[in-house]
């Protein structure tokens, strides 16, 4: 495999704050195990896929550079990637929802770089190179799912969180660490597995990024497409879990329609799924995604949009009529008639118009906060956003007058008007006071010894939604996990039997008929008596020599392995049937 790292144009356009999750794929750290790993699950899923997979994930194999005997490389995914419009990255284990959305939006694939324990071959809560890339990879291959990936990815990390949210991402995601890691106590998990349970059984009212994860779940990890009596496998979890792949398929596992009731289903990463969804075709799932936009404060702003970025505590925007986006943490909103009609950031606060920060309005103008009000004045049916230079004379909103205005709910501005500033549209987005006193009723909102009084406009506020409008506004390189994944250990006893495994490794790809087997078996039975991937490995090539008395000898030993250890005998039996079916792979 070649170390150089490739460049892809889609990565150059990634905002710093996307960068920060990436880490370089160290291929040489992959071992023989982990090879053998990645080629028996491709060679029992391509096998076992190629019956109930969509038929886009065989295509999708040749498309993205995913090979069956070998760990791709992201660097050799990505010169093929750049075909199809996509590229790859790698990471260190679950990164936070929103950045692993926002890398969708940007046509960006997020892939664990690490692979499973052979203890966990079927299946890991941990996200890796197997789930990632022979998961994911081949489906977006396919024009029009690629493009309800990436349109979820722009939804998706619009979505609002709650505080909870952050917590249940730390929590899946150690959880996800210690069951994958070797030798964890039992303890360590049973914690883990609680912390998960106990914030679950807390959350009362699923925020949108809850339910827009949830619809992430049930269709890019978990997707059935076809029928409810007849469906076929697309979803990534589905295809790299040889387990599970196989346990969907049987009337075990309820099938419904997929639909916007999906939303509200939550998940348990560290069991079998009890119902998936079943969508008609990839087009209904951006359907239903539209749908699920329409009821986000992304869409419908108001009151409620505000209100929810207010108890998540994060950094949000909001969008006025005029286009004017301000973006902080907010911590106060005044309603009237069931209508924001006062706002109020706390630190830093950004604005911008069309997704760009404002000259002179970034978070060194706003280091305290910002506060506006948002509305109609009172008693004139003109809002100051509709007003033609005429009108603006009329009402005295002009630079270098002193004006009082009166907005509905009793919110009361009184200052020098020094400037305005304008969208491309000709409307005035902002207006610069100076001497300037905002009240509600009694009630001090800003006062003339704070400085410059900078206020909003727009009658309405049309959109609310995580994060910045300008991302180049705040420094947001500090949101990275606080867990790290857990190498395999070590030993002697593990470095002896990766040696094993490269050995039959190299004999089976340079085509060696000549150098015995029988020393490797040996060693195999005497020092490791418990793995059973090599014994396999060492059937498979000895298909092509004429050794009789020798294959009956490891199959006997893989019969009795099968008796010492029950809960890898359908492993080896699944093994076997590849090699003596005589499958095409």
């Amino acid at each position: 495999m070649n170390p150089t790292i490739e460049t892809n144009p889609l990565l150059d356009r990634l905002p710093k704050h996307l960068k920060q999750f990436i880490k370089p794929q160290d291929y040489s750290a992959y071992t023989p195990i982990n090879q053998a790993v990645w080629r028996y699950v491709m060679r029992k899923n391509v096998d076992y896929l190629s019956k109930v997979a969509h038929n886009s994930y065989l295509d999708g194999l040749k498309k993205t550079g995913i090979e069956i005997d070998n760990i791709p490389s992201m660097y050799g995914m990505n010169r093929i990637l750049t075909d199809i419009g996509w590229a790859a990255v790698a990471v260190d284990g679950f990164i936070p929802p929103n950045a692993f959305m926002e890398f969708q939006a940007y046509n960006v694939l997020v892939i664990a770089s690490d692979i499973r324990q052979l203890e966990h071959i079927e299946y890991t809560p941990a996200p890796d190179i197997i789930h990632e890339g022979a998961g994911h990879a081949p489906i977006i291959a396919n024009p029009e799912y690629a493009e309800y990936l990436r349109r979820f990815g722009e939804i998706g990390c619009k979505a609002i969180s709650s505080d909870k949210d952050y917590q249940m991402y730390e929590a899946i995601r150690l959880l996800s660490i210690v069951k994958e890691a070797e030798d964890t106590p039992q303890a360590t998990i049973d914690a883990a597995e609680k912390a998960v349970e106990d914030l679950q059984n807390n959350i009362s009212e699923l925020s949108e990024m809850a339910q827009i994860r949830n619809l992430h779940w049930w269709t890019v990890e978990y997707g059935l497409i076809g029928t409810v009596e007849n469906p076929k496998i697309y979803g990534a979890g589905l295809l790299s879990s040889i387990g599970e792949s196989a346990h969907c398929m049987t009337d075990k596992v309820k099938k419904l329609p997929y639909d916007l009731s999906a939303a509200n289903q939550n998940f348990d990463i560290t069991k079998l799924q009890p119902q998936l969804y079943v969508t008609p075709s990839f087009s209904h799932l951006s359907l239903v995604l539209e749908e699920f936009a329409n009821k986000m404060a992304l869409r419908t702003g108001g009151l409620s949009g505000i209100e929810k970025l207010i108890e998540s505590g994060a950094l949000g925007t909001i969008e006025l009529s005029t286009g004017l986006q301000v973006s902080g943490v907010f911590t106060k909103v005044i309603a009237h008639e069931g209508k924001p009609i006062y706002i109020q950031t706390a630190g830093k606060t950004a604005l911008a118009s069309r997704e760009k920060e404002l000259v002179g309005h970034g978070t060194l103008s706003h280091t305290e906060g910002f506060g506006s009000p948002i509305g109609k004045l009172k008693g004139i049916n003109l809002a100051i956003e509709d007003m033609s230079p005429k009108d603006l004379s009329a009402y005295n909103i002009t630079e270098g007058n002193s004006v009082k205005l009166e907005f509905e709910g009793n919110i009361t501005v009184e200052g020098d008007i020094v400037t305005g500033s304008r969208n491309l549209l000709g409307e005035i987005i902002l207006i610069r006071m100076n001497n300037c006193t905002v009240t509600n009723g009694e009630t001090v909102l800003f006062q003339p010894e704070w400085g410059a009084y900078d206020m909003a406009v727009g009658k309405k506020l049309v959109s609310a939604f995580s994060g910045p409008a300008d991302a180049n506004s705040f420094d947001l390189i500090t949101d990275l996990p606080s867990s790290k994944t857990i190498k395999a250990k070590h030993s002697a006893e593990r470095a002896n039997l990766e040696k094993l495994y490269q050995a039959i490794r190299s004999i089976r790809e340079t085509k060696d008929l000549e150098t015995s087997l029988v020393p490797i078996f040996n060693k195999l039975k005497s020092d490791h008596p418990n793995d059973w991937l090599l014994t396999i490995e060492i059937v498979e090539l000895l298909k092509d020599r004429n050794k009789t008395q020798l294959l009956e000898e490891l199959l006997d030993y893989l019969e009795n392995l099968k008796q010492r250890r029950p809960e890898v005998a359908h492993l080896i039996t699944g093994g076997l049937d590849l090699i003596f079916e005589k499958e095409k792979v």
